[in-house]
């Protein structure tokens, strides 16, 4: 087995007043990985992105990128980093906020303004190299021409595609996606499923997807965790059999479908697991 790029071990969130949102959550990605968590609404996903974010700190157990200890604001403990670089991370939500003062291309911009080695060289290349870095993406998403323009003259999938730009513009080893293309039209967002999937057969960072969309799941990544109900851990992690590059044709194949539904089967037991003890629960009360 490879070694892990990034690494849950034994981990627990409980938040304040008592509600555990993950128990003894256990995952792992190698490098370059595509990893798809899934599971019912409440269940965890969004926990694990942001404890792997830096944004949340675990109540017990361990998380590792790149075999440091993830802190708050993605810091690492200072034993751990001693003079290494920090892992560069991409992050793209379902909302594709914009600076509405900024063309699309300063938008996409704005990670080689703030994240090193791109921030020291910023004022002397944003108007050379790091703005057709931007063009480019923009162009590889179906963007040319719209980097002057500004995000109110963009419609909601044109602005997902720059958000996309935006995550990737950096050159990310990390990748973290929350539901980016949930309030998308179904046309759209398979439109975007096979973007993003040749922006990471191009640039290959490691990838961690929170979705609903079973369909989504199974399109991109190249494992699917499946989730228990709150409080959530891992049940299954199991590997996605189909060749690369996926079409949305294939979507619709038997074998495709009934790997999807095996997940659905799967998250509704769990969900309804968790409804039975619920109200056994309350008897009990």
């Amino acid at each position: 087995m490879s070694e892990a790029f990034v690494e849950l071990s034994d981990v627990t969130v409980r938040f304040n007043g008592g509600t555990i949102a993950l128990s003894q959550t256990d995952l792992r990605l190698e490098q370059g990985d595509f990893v798809a968590l899934v599971g019912p609404s409440g269940c965890g996903k969004s926990t694990i992105l942001k404890l792997v974010a830096g944004l949340l700190k675990p109540s017990s157990g361990v998380v590792l990128v790149a075999k440091r200890e993830v802190g708050l604001a993605g810091s690492v403990r200072k034993e751990a980093l001693g003079a290494s670089v920090p892992v560069r991370i991409g992050l793209a939500f379902q909302n594709p906020t914009m600076l509405p003062w900024l063309t699309i291309r300063e938008n996409v911009m704005i990670p080689l303004k703030i994240v090193s080695p791109f921030r020291e060289q910023y004022a002397r290349k944003k108007k050379g190299e790091y703005a057709e870095r931007a063009e480019a993406l923009l162009a590889q998403v179906g963007l040319k021409g719209f980097g002057d323009k500004r995000p109110w003259q963009l419609s909601g999938g044109m602005l997902q595609r720059a958000s996309l730009c935006r995550a990737l513009v950096h050159e990310p080893q990390l990748l973290l996606l929350d539901e980016p293309f949930g309030a998308l039209d179904q046309f759209t967002r398979e439109e975007l499923w096979s973007i993003m999937q040749s922006l990471w057969m191009s640039q290959r960072p490691t990838v961690l997807l929170v979705t609903h969309d079973l369909r989504e799941s199974a399109f991109l990544a190249n494992r699917i965790a499946v989730m228990s109900a709150r409080p959530g851990r891992i049940l299954e992690d199991r590997a996605v059999p189909f060749a690369r590059p996926r079409t949305v044709e294939m979507s619709y194949a038997p074998e495709f479908a009934a790997l999807v539904q095996q997940l659905r089967m799967r998250i509704a037991h769990t969900r309804a697991e968790a409804d039975t003890a619920a109200q056994a629960a309350e008897v009990t009360a």
